[in-house]
């Protein structure tokens, strides 16, 4: 397999509508080569945007997290993802744990809500988020 490139595997973890992680797909192909992304939702709506958008591979629930997390080379999503009972109820403890523990680097966006508030953290808009996770990726 010489002059192979490994392609980086992202696991994007989102909840609620998918929202945020719809975005980050959509950015995330239109901006990096050489990924796979597997979509990870805390609810089937979520992991339906997730993979209308473009994802490689999905799935929904607790035990889909704590398997992708482990296959991961980055963990991608709101930083509720690392927080148990986050996202109205959505990230249970094993979630919080499985993205904490795992071997991948995490990229957290700042998503002040569910009465999670990054103190320093400048309030910047969703799209300014998302194109600071695409410059991470291609560092």
């Amino acid at each position: 397999m010489k002059g192979t490139r490994k392609r980086l595997r992202i696991t994007i973890i989102d909840g609620q509508g998918g929202g945020i992680g719809k975005q980050l797909i959509t950015g995330i192909k239109a901006n990096c080569a050489s990924v796979v992304i597997t979509a990870v939702g805390t609810n089937s709506i979520a992991t339906s945007a997730m993979l209308k958008a473009g994802a490689d591979n999905a799935a929904t629930g607790e035990n889909a997290v704590i398997v992708a997390c482990r296959n991961a080379d980055v963990i991608i999503g709101p930083i509720g993802i690392v927080i148990a009972d986050s996202l109205f109820g959505e990230i249970t403890p094993a979630m919080a744990v499985a993205v904490g523990q795992s071997s991948a680097k995490r990229i957290l966006i700042p998503v002040n809500h569910c009465d999670n508030v990054v103190i320093g953290v400048p309030d910047l808009s969703i799209g300014k988020l998302l194109q600071c996770v695409i410059e991470q990726i291609n560092a």
